[in-house]
């Protein structure tokens, strides 16, 4: 059996830091092979060195039984190898059409840009894989984070790679999206492509992977046929040790009466996107929020943040009425707003400022007095934060973009546990996040509404949703469709009430709506 990629003793290091070390496992060719492994395993070393973005200090790579020298990204391209990146490198002040043909434009006489080439070359790229709702000359810049994954996804297939690495493909995608994501594997796999998925989701290694090979600490720690070993092995594999319950326990007090709510919104309306949501947010709670892609949950998430301005409605924090123009508002108002945002690399981190400075951002004024920055106090209170986290002290000295996504989410939470804020916003904060992470994070959350604090919580993962929530709403073409408690929390219920099924109807109606 041919090999379509090779790796021997490959390893990069960054300073002091191992990223990979020792990784030595193949590929066969035609395979849809698996890589997993917790955030800074070295999976995306691996994929940059792959990728021709990054050099190896060692190791050797071969790719169809060939050994290859990959000095950039055109060498690996040239060889048969594309990748899309969770990073989405994407260039936002350009179209979708330039950023999918870049960087091989139509050209007439040598040097002038054929437009009506590459409007022909696109449209047939975007009808071939059926993504007819994406509007060529769209500047990326406007597209949401869902629309730009699915482009840079389809301008790594549209170069007919013979191998394709697709780095946590569906970590920004709706569930609707993920099934288009789907339907592009098995197309893929059907004419002969090697496909390597870089995933945290199980699900995905079962649908569409027949093996897959796991990295711990920057080693490979072993590769099997997907059907010979169970999630708990893998989970064990990627972690080192057996993971326990996905969900903290809910605090149960029957006899406690209902508190006054923290937050509470009256018909807010933003446009034809939200159209009067009101929610009731009380201490100790946390409030799910469960949609389909497009529904107002962004809209109400950046209403409740004063990112975007409202239409009409009322917000009372704390039981004071409060008009949020901008986030200093929210982050001042009452017990104060905090939002971990849809894209932690854009909207919710300074990339190239270090981990610590991220963290102290909203709350630098308590550290200041005339004009300086009291270092030492400002260290000590992020050190708490970060341990809490169980992020690493490098994180103080290193830029925020030099993490994994795991831990640059933690460097967002830790920015608002230090801002001893009372109401969190947590907008989908687990896609890219390991497992490991991701139990962390749950347990995160349930602590700091235990502690009077009051969470309200979008997830594209329904099961998040019914395991952390208390209470979920749906929100369905920008209004609340439903609102569940208890036994009435289940997935299946979720999801057709996000569909539009009316409470009369039962799971059957899913089919339908769909």
């Amino acid at each position: 059996m041919t090999l379509a990629i090779a790796l021997n003793h490959v390893a990069k290091r960054y300073g002091a830091t191992v990223a990979l070390s020792d990784a030595t496992f193949a590929v066969e060719t035609g395979a849809t092979h698996a890589l997993l492994g917790e955030n800074g395993a070295g999976k995306s070393t691996l994929v940059k060195i792959l990728s021709g973005v990054v050099r190896p200090d060692a190791g050797e790579i071969a790719f169809f039984d060939r050994p290859v020298q990959l000095a950039n990204r055109e060498d690996s391209s040239r060889l048969g190898l594309e990748t899309a990146f969770q990073e989405i490198p994407l260039v936002p002040d350009l179209t979708v059409e330039q950023n999918i043909l870049l960087p091989d434009e139509p050209r007439k006489f040598g040097f002038l840009r054929d437009r009506r080439a590459a409007r022909r070359r696109v449209a047939q790229v975007l009808a071939d894989l059926q993504l007819h709702d994406i509007d060529p000359a769209d500047e990326v810049r406007d597209l949401d984070l869902s629309v730009r994954q699915k482009i840079e996804i389809a301008r790594a297939i549209s170069r007919r790679p013979k191998i394709l690495l697709l780095d946590e493909p569906s970590a920004a995608l709706s569930s609707r999206d993920v099934r288009w994501l789907g339907d592009r594997i098995a197309a893929l796999r059907s004419a002969g492509t090697t496909i390597v998925l870089i995933t945290h989701r199980m699900q995905e290694v079962r649908d569409y992977c027949s093996a897959l090979s796991v990295l711990r600490n920057g080693k490979h720690v072993g590769s099997f046929a997907a059907k010979d070993v169970s999630d708990a092995d893998v989970f064990t594999l990627i972690m080192g040790r057996s993971v326990g319950a996905a969900f903290p326990p809910r605090r149960r007090d029957a006899s406690r009466p209902a508190r006054a709510p923290v937050l509470e919104a009256k018909t807010l309306t933003i446009g034809h996107r939200l159209q009067d949501v009101s929610l009731r947010l009380a201490a100790g709670e946390i409030l799910g929020v469960a949609a389909l892609q497009g529904m107002g949950q962004l809209e109400l998430f950046n209403g409740l943040f004063g990112v975007e301005r409202l239409d009409a409605g009322s917000l009372e924090v704390a039981g004071r009425r409060v008009w949020l123009a901008s986030p200093r508002d929210a982050i001042r108002a009452g017990l104060g707003v905090g939002l971990v945002p849809e894209d932690r690399k854009i909207q919710g981190l300074a990339l190239t400022m270090t981990g610590g400075e991220n963290a102290s951002l909203a709350t630098l004024d308590t550290f200041t007095r005339f004009g300086w920055v009291d270092r030492r106090r400002e260290r000590a209170v992020v050190d708490q934060a970060f341990a809490r986290l169980q992020v690493h002290p490098r994180a103080h000295h290193k830029a925020a973009g030099s993490f994994s996504g795991g831990n640059q989410q933690k460097i967002v939470l830790a920015k608002w546990l230090l801002s001893d804020c009372k109401v969190l916003l947590v907008f989908d904060p687990t896609p890219g996040v390991d497992v490991g992470t991701k139990h962390e994070m749950y347990g995160l959350l349930r602590q700091f509404a235990d502690a009077g604090g009051a969470v309200l919580f979008y997830s594209t993962e329904v099961p998040e949703l019914v395991g952390l929530a208390d209470r979920v709403l749906v929100l369905y073409r920008g209004r609340v469709g439903a609102e569940l408690t208890g036994a009435e929390m289940t997935e299946a219920t979720i999801g057709w009430r996000m569909l539009g099924a009316d409470a009369g109807s039962g799971p059957g109606t899913m089919e339908k709506a769909s």
